[in-house]
């Protein structure tokens, strides 16, 4: 059984309200890279800057742009946390043992 000549994939990138999702036909053998580049994304969308602040990945998966692709996969790009979701989640997780830990007057009461 021979490899097939072409594969499709799907480049998508998430706006806050909606989803671009452009469907390309490319060459077997091709990366994550040449797939962003066909999508015309990019140029749709110059905050996009892969260098620095985007990421890639294919099914939620970070991979680098070289990354070679296989058909009907979906390549994502990623925007930018607007919040370290560590952070986040430690001030959560602050704000609850306050809660828990601040009984008020009532139960000092009972003790």
């Amino acid at each position: 059984m021979s490899a097939p000549n072409s594969i499709n994939v799907e480049v998508c990138y998430a706006l806050r309200d909606r989803q671009e999702i452009v469907r390309l036909k490319l060459p077997a053998g091709c990366t994550v890279q040449r797939a962003v580049d066909a999508s015309g994304l990019l140029q749709k969308h110059p905050e996009i800057d892969l260098a620095k602040t985007n990421k890639l990945g294919i099914f939620a998966k970070l991979v680098k742009a070289d990354a070679v692709l296989r058909d009907r996969d979906r390549i994502e790009i990623y925007r930018p946390l607007i919040a370290d979701p560590k952070e986040v989640r430690r001030k959560r997780a602050e704000e609850g043992k306050v809660m828990k830990k601040g009984g008020g007057p009532a139960e000092e009461g009972n003790a």
